[in-house]
């Protein structure tokens, strides 16, 4: 366990791979009434030490999002301490208007790690606070890698989940991420100005100013690589991703969802255009 702050501590889950870097980070805020943010994986060893830490004043279990590697475990830490489980939703709340209607007509393949029995006994909302007996939380609504993604305000801080991590770029995997949010919450979070984010994989973030604009200006050059490869001609997402990214196989199939949530992007804006029914196969060309 490593102690961020007096105040602050994290535990890491024992969950490393290429997408969750050396694992989930759950944090313990406080002391007399401790919040435990992320559970993490449904992982028994993790859980018992994070009970271990928590003293018995484990009050508070906040989840960022419904993804397997922060959501899996907030049930059965509820059931071995008692306390309520928060969220903004299931697995597919907040979704945009966009997403619930490709989903509706049959887009799949956004769920890769998705808890779908994930349901939080306290639902929570942009704006709401949540306090303990030594620390106050500020909730925002940060959508864009999920619908119904949160980050959690204290202090100057931001604990940002899986929307901003300083060692990848988020994964954007639709109908569940949205490009369009996703870029519209790196603008929130920008205007925050918070002196440090505090994300759910790897190690903080001490200039989040930076950060943030780092990956916007990924994303734009991303577009830009993506309209550049369509004007050789109609491709679908995963031709475009073999020819724009330099990475290993087993990666490919994040990539390709990556670039899918472009082309939505670009589609939406009338940028680029499918050929035929809009499906993650699509061929897209440019208007």
């Amino acid at each position: 366990m490593d102690s961020l702050t007096k105040d602050l501590r994290c535990i890491r889950a024992p969950n490393a791979s290429p997408l969750t870097g050396p694992g989930t980070n759950t944090f313990l805020l406080g002391h007399e009434a401790v919040a435990v943010i992320d559970p993490g994986p449904d992982d028994p060893p993790h859980l018992d030490a994070i009970v271990r830490a928590g003293d018995g004043r484990i009050s508070h279990i906040l989840v960022t999002h419904a993804h397997l590697d922060h959501s899996a475990g907030a049930r059965r830490l509820a059931q071995m301490t008692g306390a309520p489980v928060l969220a903004f939703g299931d697995a597919t709340a907040g979704r945009s208007p966009l997403m619930r209607r490709l989903a509706a007509e049959g887009i799949t393949g956004g769920g890769e790690g998705l808890d779908h029995g994930f349901a939080p006994d306290v639902t929570l909302r942009d704006g709401d606070r949540v306090e303990g007996a030594d620390w106050v939380l500020s909730v925002l609504h940060t959508p864009g890698h999920s619908g119904g993604h949160l980050a959690f305000g204290w202090g100057d801080r931001i604990l940002c989940g899986d929307v901003v991590m300083g060692w990848s770029s988020t994964i954007i995997s639709p109908p569940d991420g949205d490009l369009s949010d996703y870029l519209r919450t790196l603008d929130r979070l920008a205007e925050a100005r918070a002196r440090q984010l505090l994300p759910a994989h790897g190690a903080p973030i001490d200039d989040p100013a930076a950060r943030l604009a780092d990956l916007a200006a990924h994303r734009r050059e991303r577009t830009v690589q993506i309209l550049a490869a369509l004007s050789q001609g109609p491709a679908n997402a995963e031709t475009l991703a073999r020819r724009i990214y330099d990475i290993a196989p087993p990666l490919l199939p994040a990539a390709t969802r990556n670039v899918l949530a472009h082309l939505l992007a670009l589609a939406d804006l009338g940028a680029v255009v499918p050929r035929g029914e809009l499906h993650p196969r699509a061929e897209f060309f440019r208007s």
